[in-house]
Protein backbone atom coordinates (compact mmCIF):
# COMPACT_ATOMS: atom_id res chain seq x y z
CA UNK A 1 0.00 0.00 0.00
CA UNK A 2 1.38 3.47 -1.11
CA UNK A 3 0.12 6.17 1.17
CA UNK A 4 1.67 9.44 -0.40
CA UNK A 5 -0.09 11.80 1.93
CA UNK A 6 -0.61 12.07 5.30
CA UNK A 7 -4.25 10.95 6.56
CA UNK A 8 -6.23 14.07 7.62
CA UNK A 9 -7.59 14.90 10.92
CA UNK A 10 -11.07 15.60 9.37
CA UNK A 11 -11.77 13.68 6.26
CA UNK A 12 -15.97 14.56 6.24
CA UNK A 13 -13.85 17.67 5.55
CA UNK A 14 -12.31 18.31 1.61
CA UNK A 15 -9.44 20.38 1.19
CA UNK A 16 -12.00 22.35 -1.37
CA UNK A 17 -14.84 22.55 1.19
CA UNK A 18 -16.69 19.70 0.02
CA UNK A 19 -18.74 18.25 2.58
CA UNK A 20 -17.46 14.31 2.45
CA UNK A 21 -19.21 13.27 5.02
CA UNK A 22 -22.72 14.26 3.60
CA UNK A 23 -21.55 12.70 0.36
CA UNK A 24 -23.28 9.59 -1.18
CA UNK A 25 -19.80 7.74 -1.64
CA UNK A 26 -19.12 8.36 2.43
CA UNK A 27 -22.38 6.26 2.76
CA UNK A 28 -21.54 3.53 0.52
CA UNK A 29 -21.06 0.22 1.72
CA UNK A 30 -18.71 -2.38 0.52
CA UNK A 31 -15.06 -1.56 -1.35
CA UNK A 32 -16.45 1.28 -3.26
CA UNK A 33 -17.21 3.59 0.13
CA UNK A 34 -14.91 7.01 -0.13
CA UNK A 35 -13.32 7.61 3.13
CA UNK A 36 -13.44 10.95 2.42
CA UNK A 37 -10.62 13.47 1.84
CA UNK A 38 -7.62 12.12 2.56
CA UNK A 39 -8.93 9.74 4.85
CA UNK A 40 -7.97 5.70 5.52
CA UNK A 41 -6.53 4.17 2.13
CA UNK A 42 -7.84 6.91 0.24
CA UNK A 43 -4.59 7.68 -1.98
CA UNK A 44 -5.17 3.87 -3.39
CA UNK A 45 -8.84 4.96 -4.60
CA UNK A 46 -8.03 8.38 -5.84
CA UNK A 47 -4.72 8.50 -6.59
CA UNK A 48 -4.20 11.88 -8.11
CA UNK A 49 -6.09 15.40 -6.94
CA UNK A 50 -4.18 18.22 -7.58
CA UNK A 51 -5.94 20.48 -4.75
CA UNK A 52 -4.74 17.38 -2.07
CA UNK A 53 -0.97 17.53 -3.25
CA UNK A 54 -0.94 21.36 -2.48
CA UNK A 55 -2.82 21.25 0.59
CA UNK A 56 -2.45 18.54 2.43
CA UNK A 57 1.15 16.87 0.86
CA UNK A 58 2.95 20.18 0.07
CA UNK A 59 1.39 22.33 3.25
CA UNK A 60 0.40 20.34 5.57
CA UNK A 61 -3.50 22.00 6.04
CA UNK A 62 -6.88 20.32 6.65
CA UNK A 63 -8.55 22.64 4.17
CA UNK A 64 -7.48 25.50 1.38
CA UNK A 65 -9.29 28.01 3.62
CA UNK A 66 -5.74 27.55 6.03
CA UNK A 67 -3.76 29.31 3.15
CA UNK A 68 -2.98 32.80 2.75
CA UNK A 69 -3.42 32.58 -1.20
CA UNK A 70 -6.87 31.31 -0.50
CA UNK A 71 -8.76 30.88 -2.68
CA UNK A 72 -5.94 30.46 -5.63
CA UNK A 73 -6.69 29.70 -9.25
CA UNK A 74 -7.37 25.83 -8.54
CA UNK A 75 -10.21 26.55 -6.55
CA UNK A 76 -11.50 30.11 -7.20
CA UNK A 77 -14.03 29.57 -9.29
CA UNK A 78 -14.45 25.62 -8.19
CA UNK A 79 -18.35 25.82 -7.48
CA UNK A 80 -19.24 27.52 -10.75
CA UNK A 81 -18.12 25.35 -13.32
CA UNK A 82 -18.15 21.53 -11.27
CA UNK A 83 -20.57 19.38 -12.33
CA UNK A 84 -20.93 17.63 -9.44
CA UNK A 85 -23.77 19.59 -7.75
CA UNK A 86 -22.69 19.64 -3.66
CA UNK A 87 -19.49 21.52 -5.04
CA UNK A 88 -22.47 25.04 -5.18
CA UNK A 89 -20.88 25.28 -2.13
CA UNK A 90 -17.87 24.06 -1.60
CA UNK A 91 -16.19 27.67 -1.39
CA UNK A 92 -18.76 29.18 1.21
CA UNK A 93 -17.80 26.18 2.81
CA UNK A 94 -14.20 27.40 3.17
CA UNK A 95 -14.69 30.84 3.27
CA UNK A 96 -16.81 30.22 6.70
CA UNK A 97 -13.74 27.73 7.57
CA UNK A 98 -11.29 30.74 7.35
CA UNK A 99 -13.41 33.56 9.24
CA UNK A 100 -15.11 30.94 12.10
CA UNK A 101 -12.48 28.52 11.90
CA UNK A 102 -12.55 24.65 11.36
CA UNK A 103 -14.11 23.72 14.95
CA UNK A 104 -17.88 26.00 13.98
CA UNK A 105 -17.69 24.86 10.46
CA UNK A 106 -17.29 21.03 11.72
CA UNK A 107 -20.04 21.49 14.44
CA UNK A 108 -22.39 22.88 12.16
CA UNK A 109 -21.26 19.87 9.74
CA UNK A 110 -22.13 17.47 12.84
CA UNK A 111 -25.75 18.41 12.67
CA UNK A 112 -26.25 18.17 9.19
CA UNK A 113 -24.14 14.78 8.92
CA UNK A 114 -26.97 13.67 11.89
CA UNK A 115 -30.05 14.83 10.34
CA UNK A 116 -28.77 12.90 6.62
CA UNK A 117 -28.31 9.56 8.93
CA UNK A 118 -32.20 10.41 10.33
CA UNK A 119 -33.03 10.50 6.67
CA UNK A 120 -30.69 7.98 5.43
CA UNK A 121 -32.40 4.96 8.18
CA UNK A 122 -35.51 6.30 8.22
CA UNK A 123 -37.18 7.60 5.13
CA UNK A 124 -34.43 5.83 2.36
CA UNK A 125 -36.49 3.10 0.08
CA UNK A 126 -33.22 2.73 -1.75
CA UNK A 127 -33.40 4.98 -4.33
CA UNK A 128 -33.00 8.50 -2.22
CA UNK A 129 -29.78 8.42 -1.18
CA UNK A 130 -28.06 11.05 -3.00
CA UNK A 131 -31.05 13.06 -3.11
CA UNK A 132 -30.86 13.41 1.04
CA UNK A 133 -26.73 13.80 0.77
CA UNK A 134 -27.66 17.22 -1.74
CA UNK A 135 -30.33 18.57 0.65
CA UNK A 136 -28.02 17.82 3.63
CA UNK A 137 -25.10 19.63 1.69
CA UNK A 138 -27.23 22.22 0.46
CA UNK A 139 -30.01 23.28 2.73
CA UNK A 140 -29.29 25.45 5.89
CA UNK A 141 -29.55 23.09 8.87
CA UNK A 142 -32.64 24.98 10.05
CA UNK A 143 -34.69 23.84 6.86
CA UNK A 144 -33.31 20.10 6.92
CA UNK A 145 -34.86 20.45 10.61
CA UNK A 146 -38.33 21.80 9.75
CA UNK A 147 -38.82 19.87 6.64
CA UNK A 148 -37.78 16.28 8.81
CA UNK A 149 -40.31 17.86 11.67
CA UNK A 150 -43.14 18.52 9.19
CA UNK A 151 -43.15 14.93 7.43
CA UNK A 152 -42.54 13.26 11.12
CA UNK A 153 -46.10 15.38 11.73
CA UNK A 154 -47.81 14.59 8.36
CA UNK A 155 -47.05 10.78 8.42
CA UNK A 156 -48.21 10.72 12.13
CA UNK A 157 -51.60 13.40 11.49
CA UNK A 158 -51.87 11.06 8.19
CA UNK A 159 -51.74 7.84 10.55
CA UNK A 160 -49.13 6.53 7.47
CA UNK A 161 -48.03 2.96 8.76
CA UNK A 162 -44.02 3.79 9.94
CA UNK A 163 -43.14 0.41 8.28
CA UNK A 164 -44.26 2.11 4.53
CA UNK A 165 -40.65 3.85 3.19
CA UNK A 166 -41.47 4.61 0.00
CA UNK A 167 -44.66 6.78 1.36
CA UNK A 168 -42.66 7.98 3.89
CA UNK A 169 -39.62 8.80 1.58
CA UNK A 170 -42.09 11.13 -1.15
CA UNK A 171 -43.37 12.95 2.03
CA UNK A 172 -39.54 14.13 2.77
CA UNK A 173 -38.52 14.52 -0.48
CA UNK A 174 -41.69 16.85 -1.38
CA UNK A 175 -40.74 19.08 2.09
CA UNK A 176 -37.42 19.41 1.10
CA UNK A 177 -37.77 19.94 -2.32
CA UNK A 178 -40.15 22.99 -1.20
CA UNK A 179 -37.71 24.10 1.32
CA UNK A 180 -35.03 24.30 -1.51
CA UNK A 181 -37.60 25.90 -4.29
CA UNK A 182 -38.44 28.64 -1.17
CA UNK A 183 -34.89 29.31 -1.53
CA UNK A 184 -34.13 29.09 -4.93
CA UNK A 185 -32.04 26.46 -4.56
CA UNK A 186 -31.55 23.67 -7.28
CA UNK A 187 -31.71 20.10 -5.81
CA UNK A 188 -31.67 18.54 -9.32
CA UNK A 189 -28.99 18.63 -11.74
CA UNK A 190 -31.32 20.66 -14.86
CA UNK A 191 -31.67 18.51 -18.02
CA UNK A 192 -30.34 20.86 -21.32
Amino acid sequence: MSNKYPIKRYPTVACCGLDCGLCPMYYTKGPSRCPGCCGPDFINKYPSCSIITCCVKQHNFETCAECKEFPCSKIDKWDKFDSFISHKVSLTNLKLIKDKGLEEFLSQQQKRIEFLERMLENFNEGRSKSFYCIAAALLSVEDLEKSLEESIKHIKDKEINKTDIKIKSKILRENLTKSAKDKSIELRLKRK
